[in-house]
């Protein structure tokens, strides 16, 4: 059974490259069903569509986002980094896909920002290149990562994540990604803004703190779908981290299911299922 769920805010996926977990990512949008989805940056990797690599796990993503919607889920692509060529189209619709740059909406009187974060990268505007090759690293990494964590598989040993302790170990990576996230807060608490939602650096948090101003900000980032496989969900008013787990998605063969009684059937009227209203106030980016 799916899940039924307000908003879902998705980012740093990274279609068309070896490190996307696209199979895990295809269970996950299969078992739920959002109102609201946001795909918040870095959905395709076009820096590295020259590899001619999309294979058939990463075109059936873009299928299934868009049976969501044709099914009723609103979904908005936010611009990223990696896939900063659809930003010369500006904030348009391509059918029943929202293309914008940034998002801002209201859940019970609380304000949402949502943006990728790129902005903040200093690598990204002035050395282009040099972001570049820091992407090309990167990928290289999580390959040798997976291929190592398979073989650790095989002896029953638990994976590791390489990139995970590069950033922990490197200084500098440490320090940006804290002034990523002290300036994502200072700016929403001087634009008045309650929740600020990010991707990029493909790190999941949710932390509520009082900015110089006095504002309280919740500052969350969705993470990624490379190393760390989780999602922002807002469900039943609050907001939340889901973690992919495998086990949860470890499909029995029909051979091997043991038959059950039928169950008895009736009928649900709507309104025992579905309140009347969720409190969501209309999505529009200004």
């Amino acid at each position: 059974m799916k899940r039924t769920l307000d908003i879902v805010v998705l980012s740093d996926i990274h279609l068309g490259t070896y490190g996307c977990h696209a199979r895990e990512l295809l269970n996950y949008l299969k078992s739920i069903r959002p109102k609201v989805l946001v795909l918040n940056g870095d959905v395709f990797d076009i820096w590295y569509f020259k590899k001619s690599y999309f294979p058939k796990e990463h075109l059936e993503i873009v299928r299934r986002i868009l049976k969501m919607a044709v099914d009723g889920t609103k979904v908005y692509y936010l611009t990223g980094n990696h896939d900063d060529l659809l930003r010369k189209f500006g904030e348009m619709s391509f059918g029943l896909v929202h293309l914008r740059n940034k998002l801002v909406f209201q859940i019970d009187g609380k304000t949402h920002w949502v943006f990728h974060g790129d902005v903040f990268d200093a690598s990204i505007q002035r050395a282009r290149w040099l972001a570049r090759l820091g992407g090309e690293g990167y990928d290289m990494l999580i390959r040798i990562n997976r291929l190592i964590n398979r073989t650790r598989e095989l002896f029953g040993l638990p994976p590791v994540s390489f990139a995970a302790r590069v950033k922990k170990s490197v200084k500098g990576a440490v320090k940006y990604i804290s002034d990523f996230e002290d300036t994502a807060i200072q700016l929403a608490a001087e634009k008045g803004y309650d929740y600020v939602i990010c991707g990029h650096i493909h790190r999941p948090q949710i932390r509520q703190i009082t900015a110089g101003n006095g504002h309280v900000v919740t500052y969350m980032n969705s993470g990624d779908w490379v190393e760390h496989l989780t999602a922002l969900e807002f469900a039943n008013g609050q907001w939340s981290i889901h973690q992919y787990d495998a086990a949860l998605y470890d499909m029995v063969s029909p051979r091997l299911r043991v038959p059950e009684n039928e169950p008895e059937v009736y009928t649900l009227r709507r309104e025992e299922v579905l309140p009347k209203s969720n409190g969501l106030a209309a999505f529009e980016s200004f």
